[in-house]
């Protein structure tokens, strides 16, 4: 259970309590974002210790292991900060980005199972008795687990692949329309050397574009995965396909422009490969 409680608090403050702000200026803000991991991980502990206070010590068990998740965390990031700023990705280098970030929460995840290890006499080499031999977690445990899945199919997953797609280029707005505005003054006739009318014409032109809601994008990302990872728990496959149907119909006009088709394809393909991955896993580990 505490296992569980560790990594919850770190996707908390990784995640939830860390600002746009904060990610776009991390080395400035890496202070605070270690001091929101010592707060999350420190209340669990203490929550913990306060219920089991016969099992663990508050110095071996708590102040030590709350140091180690601290300091790694904070090596971590430091190291990763360092290395994008060599390396100094580009707009187009969205996939390095995607590994940069996985590697990143990987590492994260290894110290809090070391940390679990070492520090709680956790035996990690049981864990594939839930994936193996079929044994099941208690109902405390799988309400954290199912807990962090849902996490991880909603704003993790969306982060990632708000990483993987990059910003919506200005070429993909949605054209709404042309407008052309005439304007055409008429003179006095010419002397009378000329016959005809003189004249002055202008003429404006507007093309007009939609502005893409983020947030609602957002929104329904977060539904699609969370349907696609329920439609998989109960092995409904074929109910999938309505959702990339309904997806597609939404988009049916736009999908003429190719670049538009294949950033949209791109997106949905990657949301419904998390939301089944994880169905998948939460029904192994579950059932």
């Amino acid at each position: 259970m505490l296992l569980f409680c560790l990594i919850l608090a770190h996707l908390i403050a990784d995640f939830y309590l860390q600002t746009d702000e904060m990610v776009k200026d991390k080395i400035n803000y890496i202070k605070k974002h270690i001091g929101h991991h010592f707060l999350m991980n420190g209340l669990v502990l203490i929550v913990f210790y306060m219920f089991n206070n016969k099992e663990i010590g508050i110095i071996n068990n708590l102040i030590i292991l709350l140091l180690f998740i601290g300091i790694s965390h904070y090596f971590i990031d430091f190291l990763k900060i360092k290395l994008q700023n060599t390396i100094k990705f580009s707009n187009e280098e969205n996939l390095n980005q995607v590994s940069f970030f996985i590697i990143d929460q990987l590492l994260h995840l290894v110290c809090i199972l070391l940390a679990g290890q070492f520090f709680l006499g956790i035996d990690l080499a049981g864990i594939h008795k839930f994936f193996l031999d079929g044994e099941k977690l208690s109902t405390v445990n799988a309400v954290l687990f199912t807990l962090i899945v849902i996490i991880f199919a909603t704003t993790v997953s969306g982060y990632l692949i708000k990483i993987l797609l990059g910003s919506l280029p200005n070429q993909l707005l949605t054209f709404e329309g042309k407008y052309t505005f005439k304007n055409e003054r008429q003179e006095a006739l010419y002397t009378k050397n000329y016959n005809g009318n003189r004249a002055l014409a202008e003429e404006y032109n507007y093309t007009i574009f939609g502005k893409h809601d983020l947030s609602r994008g957002k929104l329904i990302g977060y539904l699609e995965r969370l349907l696609v990872l329920v439609l998989t728990f109960y092995s409904a496959y074929p109910a999938i396909g309505f959702i990339v149907a309904a997806k597609s119909i939404a988009r049916f006009k736009q999908m003429d422009d190719r670049n538009w088709a294949e950033y949209f394809l791109l997106g949905t393909l990657t949301s419904m490969f998390i939301g089944i991955t994880l169905g998948i896993l939460l029904r192994e580990v579950l059932t």
